[in-house]
């Protein structure tokens, strides 16, 4: 090979590299170590994942696409490509928490050996859910943050509704319709929605910790929702409560 030709090859290199490396973005490093670049595809889940982190992690306020596209290390365009604005990504995230939420507690229940288990199955797995997300669990019930009219969202919580029916009408011994509802059934589906919903947000405020910090050693918040489903409010007279 000739000089002339060899420095022509050496030239040509140096045009495809320096091409390449425009094209070619390196990887964003958090620390020691750099994130994989995401699959074409996975973005959309990528977001959404790094989206409840920070949901989790800094609460609704700190919730904004620019935080999200820094978690999942990408261009701050990314979220909004794919969810258009704000209310879009969180609509999205809460629809995944209420599948997640409502499959929780028919795995609980499916998992149930006894008719007592099975009626403290889903009220359990509902508090252990907003225990584990309570980040997720407060955005899935706020109402003027989300667009219920996204369509994943309104599924998603028309499910999970469905599923508290269909526990309440199983209690009861009778079939409740999607569509309709007597008013001793509506009745009996909003006293168990009220109660554990209303629970749940006092344990995650803090607000039972006078109660329970009074109680016997041991007690755990299952335990203590446990009990207000089973011990009923009113004692009949004459009964005491000492053996």
């Amino acid at each position: 090979m000739t000089k002339t030709e060899s420095g022509r090859r050496s030239r040509v290199a140096g045009k495809v590299a320096s091409a390449a490396a425009g094209r070619i973005r390196p990887l964003r490093r958090t620390g020691s170590k750099a994130e994989k670049p995401y699959h074409h595809g996975a973005l959309r889940e990528a977001l959404l994942r790094a989206a409840e982190r920070v949901l989790e992690r800094e609460g609704l306020a700190g919730l904004t696409l620019r935080a999200v596209a820094r978690e999942a290390g990408v261009s701050h365009a990314a979220p909004a490509h794919h969810f258009g604005d704000l209310t879009g990504l969180v609509s999205e995230l809460a629809a995944i928490g209420f599948h997640q939420f409502e499959d929780s507690m028919s795995a609980a229940c499916a998992a149930a050996t006894s008719p007592l288990q099975r009626a403290l199955a889903r009220p359990k797995a509902y508090l252990a859910y907003a225990q584990a997300h309570p980040g997720l669990y407060g955005l899935m019930f706020r109402t003027e943050r989300l667009d219920y009219t996204w369509p994943s969202l309104r599924d998603a919580a028309d499910a999970s509704f469905l599923g508290l029916a269909q526990a309440v009408g199983a209690m009861r011994h009778e079939h409740i319709e999607e569509g309709t509802l007597t008013l001793e059934q509506g009745a009996a589906i909003a006293r168990a929605w009220s109660l554990l919903h209303g629970f749940t947000l006092l344990l995650l405020d803090g607000r039972l910790n006078h109660i329970l910090e009074r109680m016997p050693e041991g007690m755990t918040a299952e335990k203590f929702l446990e009990a207000m489903l089973v011990t009923p409010l009113l004692k009949p007279p004459g009964i005491s409560a000492q053996p």
